[in-house]
């Protein structure tokens, strides 16, 4: 089969290619023929209810079960056909952590350098590197069992990287975690990107996607929903517009007269046009201002947020989470 250099460019740029996955339990099918790409270098998050499939798909694609049907090149090798090239490229961490509790979190540091074959000198200096990186070295000598979740899941991603992996698969990595552990997560997974490290993350909180994703997926019933970044997907939903305040009691009043589809709020003095927020819309809203001689004191826009997004495609309620985050 012929195909012309952009296609190979495109397909080497892609740190994740992922064809018509699926795999089902007996009657139960859990993934229904998704498609999945990734560009090298960026976050992409699975996201879903919980029993989704989303756990499948990552276990699918780091060679921890075989799909039933479709196909994948991972790190430019192929899933089935050069799966020890892909362990090789790839890290995976989640709720259910490779930690050992029972020797310290350098010791477990240590022991993933045999594993990866790092001569005793180097694996001492990688493991002093990514203990003080994690903010662990104080706790190093302790039992991992003593840790507190948000410290072994930073070990967990720390064991992780001993293999300088290009790839990292992080299933629900802030499940459970209080809400400052959460958002030291999100700064490391921020830095893991900013220095190459292409993210693949499964997570059902939707402010986590919102804040860490470059592009989001959402899974349900076995089948890709939507997909997009998180302001195309906004988009999906209606519920947005914008929002025009006057302080000028008579500018509001010819506003609201001239304009049509527009709700008053006249203790505010406040209307609000429906949109999706695009460009076009906002340029069509403030030319017809100009037109007419109006002036807003002040124009904002309202697009629906990503918990809008989630009930409309999945009729799933949005996972709580802390409501401090700021979208």
């Amino acid at each position: 089969m012929t195909t012309n250099g952009h296609e190979h460019q495109d397909e080497r740029e892609l740190a994740i290619a992922a064809t018509g996955l699926r795999k089902a339990y007996g009657d139960k099918t859990v993934l229904d023929g998704i498609d999945i790409r990734v560009p090298a270098g960026t976050v992409f998050s699975l996201l879903g209810p919980n029993g989704a499939g989303k756990t499948t798909a990552v276990n699918i694609l780091s060679t921890l079960i075989s799909a039933d049907a479709g196909t994948a090149r991972i790190a430019g090798h192929d899933l089935t056909a050069e799966a020890q090239r892909v362990r090789a490229a790839i890290g995976v961490t989640g709720q259910f952590s490779a930690v050992d509790g029972l020797i310290t979190g350098e010791e477990n540091m240590l022991l993933m350098a045999d594993l990866h074959h790092l001569s005793k000198r180097e694996g001492r200096q990688v493991t002093a590197d990514l203990l003080e990186r994690f903010d662990l070295t104080e706790a190093a000598r302790k039992p991992a069992s003593t840790y507190s979740g948000g410290m072994k899941r930073r070990l967990d991603i720390a064991m992780t990287l001993v293999g300088r992996p290009r790839i990292i698969f992080l299933d629900e990595p802030t499940t459970g975690l209080d809400p400052r552990s959460r958002h030291t997560m999100w700064q490391i997974i921020r830095e893991l990107v900013s220095g190459g490290t292409t993210v693949f993350l499964t997570t059902q909180y939707l402010d986590e996607a919102d804040q860490l994703a470059d592009r989001i997926a959402v899974l349900n019933g076995g089948k890709l929903v939507a997909e997009g970044s998180a302001e195309e997907l906004k988009r999906l939903v209606p519920g947005g517009h914008v929002r025009l305040r006057f302080s000028d009691p008579a500018a509001y009043e010819r506003a609201a007269t001239e304009l049509r589809e527009t709700t008053r709020d006249d203790e505010a003095l406040a209307l609000q046009i429906p949109s999706g927020g695009t460009q076009r819309e906002l340029r069509a809203i403030l030319d017809w201002l100009d037109a007419a001689g109006i002036e807003a004191d002040e124009l904002s826009v309202h697009t629906p947020d990503l918990d809008d997004v989630f009930f409309a495609l999945t009729g799933n309620p949005v996972a709580s989470t802390d409501k401090e985050t700021v979208r």
